[in-house]
């Protein structure tokens, strides 16, 4: 009995999937996550570093590559390297449910302890703790939008609409 094993074939570990749809078309491209993260933010300068194979998808996971004529009629380029930057800079980065529930956990704990900073219980003049906010948030069902940075939700001039006269009756029985 004999095994056959493909020798060409490339196994992709750590990937991040960054997804464009341009064209009426899904690109795809391989790349580190925490790379990709970096090369958004300026840090990471090499395009090699952030990319963990120079081609262009259609479904990464398949590995199916995309048509060079597909990448000309979307990107007006057949240039890998320039495709590679466009999804990289507009792109949608693939995250995991378990990274998702983890980032919207700390930003309600970054808001609950932002807005616990600046309240200050009237009849008390004492500063609310963190659990009591939370405890208040998770009451009235807040909802973190994950799309938002956590100061400009608490600075927002219409922050927690549902929270202003219900909930200060509720940290005022605590």
């Amino acid at each position: 009995m004999s095994i056959f094993t493909p020798t060409n074939q490339i196994r992709l570990t750590n990937v991040a999937v960054v997804r464009m749809k341009k064209g009426g078309k899904r690109f795809e491209i391989a790349c580190y996550k925490n790379k990709v993260v970096n090369w958004r933010a300026g840090a990471e300068k090499d395009l090699d570093e952030v990319l963990q194979t120079q081609s262009v998808f259609v479904n990464v996971s398949k590995g199916q590559v995309a048509k060079k004529e597909d990448l000309t009629k979307s990107f007006g380029t057949d240039d890998l390297t320039e495709i590679c930057k466009q999804i990289l800079a507009k792109g949608e980065l693939q995250v995991s449910d378990k990274e998702r529930h983890s980032q919207l956990e700390t930003m309600f704990r970054d808001i609950a302890t932002i807005v616990a900073e600046k309240c200050v219980n009237p009849e008390t003049k004492r500063p609310y703790t963190v659990s009591l906010i939370e405890g208040a948030m998770k009451e009235i069902h807040y909802s973190v939008k994950a799309n938002k940075s956590t100061k400009h939700v608490c600075f927002f001039p219409f922050f927690f609409p549902s929270l202003s006269s219900r909930t200060m009756v509720l940290l005022r029985d605590f």
